[in-house]
C-alpha cells in the first residue's frame, strides 16, 4: 500500500505585494497552483483550481478522476472570467501528485502538469525533474531552437504555452511515478525553482532532517535568494510504494467516447465479401492507404505546426500554418485580436508585416499583447514611484 508523509511552505516573496499561489496536500493528494493575472485574479484561478481538483478527486480517486477534476477546473476558470470582466486574462499553473487507484484496485502515485510548476525526485542525493515545463522557450528546446542553457536565459523563457484558464481544449501531461521507499517528490512553484540552482534544491530538500524543517528551508533560502515571486513547495516522502502495474505516460487532450456496441454483420453478406476480396488483396490496399495516409498526416501536421502574427488590413490577426503555405495547405486566419498594426512600435510594425512565428496559439497571443504593450509604455510615461514592503514570512 502507497503511503508518503508530507509538509508544506508558501511565502509572498519580497517583490510581489500578493500571494497568487494556492497549495494543498493530505495524505493522498498533493498540489500546487501558480496563479497568473492582476488585480488578484491570479490568487482567485489558483483557489478555484485547489477547490474542485480536492472535491472532485475525492469523488473518484483514479487518474481519469483526477484528470478530470483538473479539465473541471479549467472550465470554471474560464466561465468565471466570463462573468467578471476585471479577471479577463487569469490563469493558473497546476502541478500534482495523487494516489490514484487503477481497475485491480493498486494505489499507485500518479504525476498531472499544466504549465512550469515543477516537480522533482530525490534518491540518494540525486534529483531528477519529473515534470516538463509549458514554456515557449522549453518547447523551442524540444523542437531543437535553443539548447538548455540558452532558454534558462532567454527572456521568454517564463511566457507559458499551457495554462489553466486560456483555452477550452485543455492539455495535460499525465504519468506514472516510478518511486522507492524513501524516495522525496518535490512540487514547486517556479518562485522556487527559478532562485534555486539544482545542487541547493537537493542539498536542502534532502537533508535529513523534518520535511516540515527542509520545506521551510527551501523557501527561507528562495527568499534570500532574491524572492521576486511567490514561493511554494511541498515536500513528500514515501513510507511504502506500489508501482502501477501498467504505467502511465501520456499528453491528455480529452477522456476517450465509450465504444459503441455495433450488431454483426450479415453472415450471408460477410460471406460474399470473402469470396470477393482475398487477403493478399485486402493486405495491399491496407499497405498502400497507410502509406498514402501518413504522408498525408505528416504534410498536413507541418503545414500547420506553427501560429504567427501578421497584419490584416490595419489589424494584428492570427494565423495558423506556415506563412508561405506548403503545398495545397494554406495558413488560416484565426482571429483578428484587438490590437491595431498602428498601436505597435515601428520596429515591431515591421516585423508583423515579415509574420511574427510563434510555436502555439497561446504564445501568439500572449505575444500580441506584449508588443501592445511595448507600445503603450511608448505613450504615457509613468512617473509613479513605487514602494514594496518586504514581509516576513509566517514560518
Amino acid at each position: 500500500m502507497t503511503h508518503w508523509r508530507y509538509a508544506s511552505a508558501t511565502d509572498t516573496g519580497l517583490v510581489r505585494e500578493t500571494n497568487q499561489d494556492a497549495i494543498y496536500v493530505d495524505s493522498t493528494l498533493a498540489v500546487v497552483a501558480d496563479g497568473m493575472g492582476g488585480h488578484a485574479a491570479g490568487e482567485v484561478a489558483s483557489a478555484l483550481t485547489i477547490d474542485l481538483v480536492c472535491q472532485n478527486f475525492r469523488e473518484k480517486s483514479t487518474w481519469e478522476g483526477l484528470f478530470r477534476a483538473i479539465e473541471a477546473a479549467n472550465r470554471a476558470i474560464i466561465a468565471d472570467a466570463r462573468e467578471n470582466p476585471e479577471r479577463f486574462g487569469m490563469g493558473t499553473t497546476v502541478i500534482a501528485v495523487g494516489l490514484t487507484k487503477d481497475a485491480a484496485g493498486v494505489v499507485s502515485p500518479t504525476l498531472f502538469n499544466v504549465g512550469d510548476s515543477r516537480a522533482y525526485q530525490l534518491r540518494d542525493g540525486a534529483l531528477r525533474q519529473l515534470s516538463e515545463d509549458h514554456s515557449v522557450a522549453e518547447e523551442w528546446v524540444r523542437m531543437g531552437r535553443l539548447t538548455s542553457e540558452e532558454a534558462q536565459v532567454h527572456p521568454r523563457r517564463h511566457q507559458l504555452t499551457r495554462a489553466l484558464g486560456v483555452e477550452d481544449e485543455l492539455q495535460v501531461d499525465v504519468s506514472s511515478i516510478d518511486a522507492e521507499a524513501g524516495d522525496r517528490i518535490l512540487l514547486c512553484s517556479d518562485g522556487l525553482s527559478n532562485e534555486l540552482s539544482g545542487e541547493e534544491l537537493v542539498r536542502l530538500a534532502s537533508a535529513p532532517m523534518p520535511l516540515e524543517d527542509a520545506v521551510n528551508q527551501l523557501v527561507e533560502a528562495a527568499r534570500q535568494a532574491g524572492g521576486r515571486d511567490n514561493i511554494s513547495a511541498i515536500l513528500l516522502e514515501f513510507d511504502d510504494v506500489t508501482l502501477a502495474a501498467t504505467p502511465i505516460k501520456k499528453t491528455m487532450k480529452a477522456m476517450p467516447a465509450p465504444e459503441e456496441s455495433n450488431p454483426k454483420p450479415n453472415a450471408s453478406f460477410a460471406t460474399r465479401r470473402r469470396r470477393r476480396f482475398t487477403w493478399r488483396v485486402g493486405l495491399s490496399v491496407v499497405v498502400f492507404l497507410m502509406v498514402l495516409g501518413g504522408c498525408v498526416l505528416v504534410v498536413h501536421w507541418y503545414a500547420y505546426s506553427t501560429y504567427y502574427l501578421g497584419d490584416d488590413a490595419g489589424t494584428v490577426a492570427l494565423y495558423q500554418g506556415q506563412p508561405n503555405g506548403v503545398l495545397w495547405y494554406k495558413p488560416v486566419k484565426v482571429l483578428d485580436t484587438k490590437y491595431k498594426a498602428a498601436q505597435l512600435r515601428p520596429a515591431d510594425r515591421q516585423e508583423l508585416i515579415a509574420t511574427i512565428e510563434e510555436p502555439t496559439r497561446f504564445a501568439a497571443r500572449r505575444e500580441a499583447g506584449a508588443l501592445y504593450g511595448a507600445w503603450l509604455l511608448g505613450q504615457t510615461p509613468s512617473s509613479a514611484t513605487t514602494t514594496t514592503t518586504l514581509k516576513k514570512a509566517a514560518g
